[in-house]
Protein backbone atom coordinates (compact mmCIF):
# COMPACT_ATOMS: atom_id res chain seq x y z
CA UNK A 1 0.00 0.00 0.00
CA UNK A 2 2.87 2.65 0.32
CA UNK A 3 3.99 1.73 -3.13
CA UNK A 4 0.52 2.82 -4.33
CA UNK A 5 0.56 6.04 -2.08
CA UNK A 6 3.58 7.24 -3.34
CA UNK A 7 2.64 6.72 -6.91
CA UNK A 8 -0.71 8.73 -6.11
CA UNK A 9 0.79 11.04 -4.22
CA UNK A 10 3.59 11.88 -6.99
CA UNK A 11 0.80 11.88 -9.82
CA UNK A 12 -1.25 14.16 -8.16
CA UNK A 13 1.62 16.93 -7.55
CA UNK A 14 2.96 16.51 -10.72
CA UNK A 15 -0.61 16.97 -12.20
CA UNK A 16 -0.79 20.44 -9.69
CA UNK A 17 2.40 21.57 -11.12
CA UNK A 18 1.83 21.30 -14.66
CA UNK A 19 -0.22 24.33 -15.60
CA UNK A 20 2.54 27.04 -14.47
CA UNK A 21 5.58 24.64 -15.35
CA UNK A 22 5.74 25.78 -18.90
CA UNK A 23 8.51 27.56 -20.93
CA UNK A 24 9.74 28.44 -24.56
CA UNK A 25 12.06 26.13 -25.47
CA UNK A 26 10.78 23.05 -23.39
CA UNK A 27 9.18 19.91 -25.09
CA UNK A 28 5.54 20.27 -25.18
CA UNK A 29 5.37 16.72 -24.41
CA UNK A 30 7.53 17.33 -20.98
CA UNK A 31 6.14 20.60 -19.12
CA UNK A 32 7.43 19.13 -15.47
CA UNK A 33 10.73 19.23 -17.14
CA UNK A 34 12.90 21.01 -14.25
CA UNK A 35 11.07 18.13 -11.60
CA UNK A 36 11.87 15.44 -13.57
CA UNK A 37 14.95 16.00 -13.89
CA UNK A 38 15.48 16.60 -10.40
CA UNK A 39 13.99 13.04 -9.74
CA UNK A 40 15.59 11.36 -12.51
CA UNK A 41 18.91 12.41 -11.05
CA UNK A 42 17.48 11.24 -7.74
CA UNK A 43 16.78 7.89 -9.15
CA UNK A 44 20.13 7.72 -10.58
CA UNK A 45 22.14 8.13 -7.90
CA UNK A 46 20.10 5.49 -6.05
CA UNK A 47 21.01 3.21 -9.36
CA UNK A 48 24.16 3.62 -9.46
CA UNK A 49 25.33 3.42 -5.70
CA UNK A 50 22.43 0.60 -4.88
CA UNK A 51 20.84 -1.41 -7.44
CA UNK A 52 23.32 -1.42 -9.74
CA UNK A 53 25.76 -3.10 -7.18
CA UNK A 54 23.25 -5.91 -5.93
CA UNK A 55 22.31 -6.81 -9.49
CA UNK A 56 25.90 -7.00 -10.49
CA UNK A 57 26.85 -8.96 -7.73
CA UNK A 58 23.28 -11.15 -8.64
CA UNK A 59 24.81 -11.83 -11.61
CA UNK A 60 27.98 -12.82 -10.50
CA UNK A 61 26.79 -15.45 -7.67
CA UNK A 62 24.14 -16.65 -9.41
CA UNK A 63 24.14 -19.28 -12.25
CA UNK A 64 22.21 -18.23 -15.58
CA UNK A 65 19.50 -20.93 -15.46
CA UNK A 66 18.96 -19.80 -11.75
CA UNK A 67 18.75 -16.24 -13.01
CA UNK A 68 16.35 -17.47 -15.97
CA UNK A 69 14.38 -19.77 -13.90
CA UNK A 70 13.22 -16.74 -11.83
CA UNK A 71 12.67 -14.26 -14.34
CA UNK A 72 10.16 -17.00 -15.95
CA UNK A 73 8.89 -17.56 -13.00
CA UNK A 74 7.63 -13.46 -12.30
CA UNK A 75 6.73 -13.26 -16.04
CA UNK A 76 4.48 -15.97 -15.44
CA UNK A 77 2.83 -13.94 -12.40
CA UNK A 78 2.53 -10.94 -14.64
CA UNK A 79 0.85 -13.21 -17.33
CA UNK A 80 -2.44 -12.81 -14.94
CA UNK A 81 -2.20 -9.17 -15.20
CA UNK A 82 -2.21 -9.39 -18.72
CA UNK A 83 -5.04 -11.42 -19.12
CA UNK A 84 -6.97 -9.22 -17.15
CA UNK A 85 -5.99 -5.74 -18.90
CA UNK A 86 -6.30 -8.06 -22.19
CA UNK A 87 -10.13 -8.67 -21.06
CA UNK A 88 -10.84 -5.34 -20.54
CA UNK A 89 -9.01 -3.89 -23.87
CA UNK A 90 -11.62 -7.21 -25.39
CA UNK A 91 -8.80 -9.00 -26.98
CA UNK A 92 -9.91 -12.19 -26.66
CA UNK A 93 -7.72 -13.84 -28.27
CA UNK A 94 -4.86 -12.46 -26.22
CA UNK A 95 -6.69 -12.96 -23.37
CA UNK A 96 -6.88 -16.77 -24.05
CA UNK A 97 -2.97 -16.70 -25.61
CA UNK A 98 -2.21 -15.46 -21.99
CA UNK A 99 -4.54 -18.39 -20.03
CA UNK A 100 -3.13 -20.71 -21.87
CA UNK A 101 0.43 -19.63 -21.01
CA UNK A 102 -0.52 -19.38 -17.41
CA UNK A 103 -2.03 -22.66 -17.04
CA UNK A 104 1.19 -24.44 -19.32
CA UNK A 105 3.80 -22.74 -17.49
CA UNK A 106 2.22 -23.26 -14.21
CA UNK A 107 1.79 -27.29 -14.38
CA UNK A 108 3.94 -28.07 -17.08
CA UNK A 109 6.71 -25.69 -16.18
CA UNK A 110 6.99 -26.19 -12.45
CA UNK A 111 5.31 -22.83 -11.66
CA UNK A 112 6.23 -20.72 -14.06
CA UNK A 113 9.90 -21.62 -13.58
CA UNK A 114 10.88 -22.98 -16.95
CA UNK A 115 9.31 -21.35 -20.37
CA UNK A 116 6.75 -23.60 -22.25
CA UNK A 117 4.24 -21.64 -23.70
CA UNK A 118 7.01 -19.66 -25.82
CA UNK A 119 8.42 -22.36 -27.84
CA UNK A 120 5.11 -24.10 -27.92
CA UNK A 121 3.82 -21.15 -29.78
CA UNK A 122 2.14 -18.88 -27.45
CA UNK A 123 3.63 -15.33 -27.88
CA UNK A 124 4.14 -13.04 -24.64
CA UNK A 125 1.85 -10.42 -24.24
CA UNK A 126 2.83 -7.37 -22.52
CA UNK A 127 -0.18 -5.51 -20.75
CA UNK A 128 -0.92 -2.80 -18.13
CA UNK A 129 -3.86 -0.81 -17.04
CA UNK A 130 -2.03 2.65 -18.57
CA UNK A 131 -2.85 0.94 -22.01
CA UNK A 132 -6.25 0.04 -21.07
CA UNK A 133 -7.00 3.30 -20.52
CA UNK A 134 -5.73 3.97 -23.50
CA UNK A 135 -7.88 1.82 -25.38
CA UNK A 136 -10.75 3.45 -23.88
CA UNK A 137 -9.81 7.15 -25.03
CA UNK A 138 -7.33 8.52 -22.32
CA UNK A 139 -4.58 10.77 -23.37
CA UNK A 140 -1.47 9.72 -21.65
CA UNK A 141 -0.58 13.70 -20.36
CA UNK A 142 2.43 15.18 -19.36
CA UNK A 143 5.57 13.23 -19.03
CA UNK A 144 6.45 12.37 -15.29
CA UNK A 145 9.82 10.54 -13.90
CA UNK A 146 8.62 8.83 -11.04
CA UNK A 147 10.56 8.19 -7.96
CA UNK A 148 12.21 4.80 -8.07
CA UNK A 149 9.63 3.32 -11.00
CA UNK A 150 10.88 5.71 -13.50
CA UNK A 151 9.62 7.08 -16.51
CA UNK A 152 6.02 7.60 -17.25
CA UNK A 153 2.86 9.61 -17.94
CA UNK A 154 0.28 11.11 -15.93
CA UNK A 155 -1.91 8.14 -17.21
CA UNK A 156 0.75 5.37 -16.99
CA UNK A 157 1.31 6.79 -13.29
CA UNK A 158 -1.98 6.05 -12.09
CA UNK A 159 -2.60 2.55 -14.61
CA UNK A 160 0.61 1.68 -12.40
CA UNK A 161 -1.11 2.21 -9.13
CA UNK A 162 -3.59 0.36 -10.48
CA UNK A 163 -1.64 -2.28 -11.45
CA UNK A 164 0.59 -2.18 -8.17
CA UNK A 165 -2.63 -2.41 -5.90
CA UNK A 166 -3.80 -5.70 -7.65
CA UNK A 167 -0.71 -7.15 -8.16
CA UNK A 168 -1.10 -11.18 -6.82
CA UNK A 169 1.94 -10.65 -4.21
CA UNK A 170 -0.29 -7.96 -2.56
CA UNK A 171 -2.37 -11.14 -1.24
CA UNK A 172 0.10 -13.06 0.47
CA UNK A 173 1.48 -12.84 3.90
CA UNK A 174 4.34 -10.39 4.25
CA UNK A 175 6.61 -12.25 5.65
CA UNK A 176 6.79 -14.11 2.05
CA UNK A 177 5.72 -10.70 0.20
CA UNK A 178 8.33 -8.43 0.82
CA UNK A 179 11.02 -10.71 -0.21
CA UNK A 180 9.48 -11.63 -3.48
CA UNK A 181 9.04 -8.15 -4.40
CA UNK A 182 12.83 -7.64 -3.45
CA UNK A 183 13.96 -10.35 -5.68
CA UNK A 184 11.81 -9.50 -8.45
CA UNK A 185 13.27 -5.96 -8.24
CA UNK A 186 16.97 -7.24 -8.22
CA UNK A 187 16.01 -10.02 -11.18
CA UNK A 188 14.39 -7.00 -12.80
CA UNK A 189 17.04 -5.08 -12.86
CA UNK A 190 19.42 -7.47 -13.73
CA UNK A 191 17.84 -8.08 -16.90
CA UNK A 192 18.22 -4.18 -17.83
CA UNK A 193 22.15 -4.03 -17.05
CA UNK A 194 23.11 -4.34 -20.92
CA UNK A 195 20.86 -1.20 -21.27
CA UNK A 196 22.36 0.46 -18.90
CA UNK A 197 25.25 0.43 -20.30
CA UNK A 198 24.07 1.06 -23.60
CA UNK A 199 22.51 4.31 -22.92
CA UNK A 200 25.96 5.87 -21.00
CA UNK A 201 28.01 5.40 -24.06
CA UNK A 202 25.17 5.98 -26.60
CA UNK A 203 23.13 9.29 -24.99
CA UNK A 204 24.92 12.85 -25.07
CA UNK A 205 22.10 13.50 -22.82
CA UNK A 206 20.63 10.32 -20.82
CA UNK A 207 17.89 12.03 -19.63
CA UNK A 208 16.11 13.29 -23.19
CA UNK A 209 17.52 9.79 -24.41
CA UNK A 210 15.25 7.92 -21.75
CA UNK A 211 12.49 10.55 -21.75
CA UNK A 212 12.04 10.12 -26.10
CA UNK A 213 12.63 6.76 -25.66
CA UNK A 214 10.01 5.74 -23.32
CA UNK A 215 7.06 8.47 -24.95
CA UNK A 216 7.80 6.53 -28.48
CA UNK A 217 7.54 3.34 -27.27
CA UNK A 218 4.10 4.17 -25.07
CA UNK A 219 2.72 5.92 -28.12
CA UNK A 220 3.89 2.33 -30.28
CA UNK A 221 2.15 0.38 -27.27
CA UNK A 222 -1.38 2.59 -27.54
CA UNK A 223 -1.01 2.79 -31.35
CA UNK A 224 -1.78 -0.75 -31.35
CA UNK A 225 -4.58 -1.12 -28.25
CA UNK A 226 -6.85 1.74 -30.10
CA UNK A 227 -6.18 0.03 -33.33
CA UNK A 228 -8.69 -2.28 -34.81
CA UNK A 229 -7.84 -4.95 -37.32
CA UNK A 230 -7.98 -4.03 -40.71
CA UNK A 231 -11.15 -5.49 -42.66
CA UNK A 232 -10.25 -7.96 -45.06
CA UNK A 233 -11.57 -9.23 -48.22
CA UNK A 234 -13.69 -12.40 -48.53
CA UNK A 235 -13.28 -14.76 -51.15
CA UNK A 236 -15.60 -17.59 -52.40
CA UNK A 237 -14.67 -20.48 -53.80
CA UNK A 238 -15.73 -21.32 -57.22
CA UNK A 239 -17.56 -24.62 -56.06
CA UNK A 240 -19.40 -23.27 -53.37
CA UNK A 241 -23.19 -23.16 -53.87
CA UNK A 242 -24.48 -19.93 -54.50
CA UNK A 243 -21.45 -18.43 -55.39
CA UNK A 244 -21.72 -18.19 -58.85
CA UNK A 245 -19.39 -16.00 -60.62
CA UNK A 246 -22.17 -14.55 -63.01
CA UNK A 247 -23.63 -12.70 -59.64
CA UNK A 248 -20.94 -10.80 -59.12
CA UNK A 249 -20.96 -6.84 -60.09
CA UNK A 250 -19.80 -6.04 -63.22
CA UNK A 251 -17.17 -3.36 -63.58
CA UNK A 252 -17.11 -0.16 -65.26
CA UNK A 253 -15.84 0.42 -68.84
CA UNK A 254 -15.19 -3.25 -69.27
CA UNK A 255 -16.56 -6.27 -70.95
CA UNK A 256 -18.07 -9.08 -69.05
CA UNK A 257 -17.22 -12.94 -70.23
CA UNK A 258 -18.69 -16.17 -69.17
CA UNK A 259 -17.08 -19.36 -68.94
CA UNK A 260 -18.76 -21.79 -71.56
CA UNK A 261 -17.97 -24.65 -69.13
CA UNK A 262 -20.14 -23.41 -66.62
CA UNK A 263 -23.60 -25.16 -66.02
CA UNK A 264 -25.33 -22.31 -65.11
CA UNK A 265 -25.32 -19.09 -63.08
CA UNK A 266 -27.63 -16.96 -61.25
CA UNK A 267 -30.07 -16.79 -63.99
CA UNK A 268 -29.29 -20.20 -65.73
CA UNK A 269 -28.16 -18.32 -68.86
CA UNK A 270 -26.07 -20.62 -70.98
CA UNK A 271 -23.47 -19.13 -74.25
CA UNK A 272 -26.53 -20.18 -76.52
CA UNK A 273 -29.68 -18.09 -75.30
CA UNK A 274 -27.45 -15.26 -73.90
CA UNK A 275 -28.56 -11.76 -74.88
CA UNK A 276 -27.09 -10.87 -78.28
CA UNK A 277 -24.91 -7.72 -77.95
CA UNK A 278 -25.95 -4.99 -80.07
CA UNK A 279 -24.10 -4.33 -83.46
CA UNK A 280 -22.69 -7.43 -83.57
CA UNK A 281 -23.32 -10.98 -85.61
CA UNK A 282 -24.58 -13.72 -84.27
CA UNK A 283 -24.06 -17.10 -85.86
CA UNK A 284 -24.62 -20.46 -83.82
CA UNK A 285 -22.92 -23.23 -83.50
CA UNK A 286 -23.30 -26.12 -86.17
CA UNK A 287 -22.49 -28.79 -83.73
CA UNK A 288 -24.34 -27.56 -80.83
CA UNK A 289 -27.12 -30.27 -79.95
CA UNK A 290 -29.66 -27.92 -78.58
CA UNK A 291 -29.71 -25.33 -80.98
CA UNK A 292 -32.26 -22.37 -79.41
CA UNK A 293 -34.87 -21.04 -81.60
CA UNK A 294 -34.74 -17.94 -79.04
CA UNK A 295 -31.73 -16.94 -81.12
CA UNK A 296 -33.67 -16.71 -84.44
CA UNK A 297 -34.99 -13.33 -84.27
CA UNK A 298 -31.71 -11.85 -84.11
CA UNK A 299 -30.57 -14.06 -86.75
CA UNK A 300 -33.79 -13.35 -88.66
CA UNK A 301 -32.57 -9.42 -88.28
CA UNK A 302 -29.56 -10.27 -89.61
CA UNK A 303 -30.24 -12.69 -92.44
CA UNK A 304 -33.30 -10.10 -93.79
CA UNK A 305 -30.52 -7.71 -95.28
CA UNK A 306 -29.03 -10.70 -96.79
CA UNK A 307 -32.41 -12.53 -98.53
CA UNK A 308 -33.21 -8.52 -99.96
CA UNK A 309 -30.08 -8.28 -101.39
CA UNK A 310 -30.05 -11.85 -103.15
CA UNK A 311 -33.75 -11.22 -104.76
CA UNK A 312 -32.59 -7.81 -105.70
CA UNK A 313 -30.48 -9.12 -108.90
CA UNK A 314 -33.81 -11.10 -110.45
CA UNK A 315 -35.30 -7.27 -110.47
CA UNK A 316 -32.66 -5.93 -112.91
CA UNK A 317 -32.35 -9.30 -115.04
CA UNK A 318 -35.76 -9.02 -116.52
CA UNK A 319 -34.69 -5.75 -117.54
CA UNK A 320 -32.44 -6.13 -119.99
CA UNK A 321 -34.87 -9.24 -122.02
CA UNK A 322 -37.38 -6.16 -122.16
CA UNK A 323 -35.33 -3.93 -124.10
CA UNK A 324 -34.50 -6.65 -126.68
Amino acid sequence: MNKVRIIAATVAASAALTGCATGPNRNPNDPLEPMNRAMYKFNDTVDTNIAQPIAKGYQKVTPTPVRTAISNFFSNLGDLGNIANNLLQLRITDATEDLMRVAMNSVFGVAGLIDIATPAGLPKHHQDFGLTMARWGMPSGPYLVLPVFGPSTIRDGVGRAVDVRFNLLNYIEPAARNPMYIAQFISARSDLLGATDLLKQAALDPYSFVRDAYLQQRKSLTYRSQSSSAALPTYNEPGESGAAPATTPAVPGLPNYEDPGESGGASGATPNNAPAAPGLPQYDDPGADNAMPASAPAAASAAAPAAASAAAPATPASGPAVQK
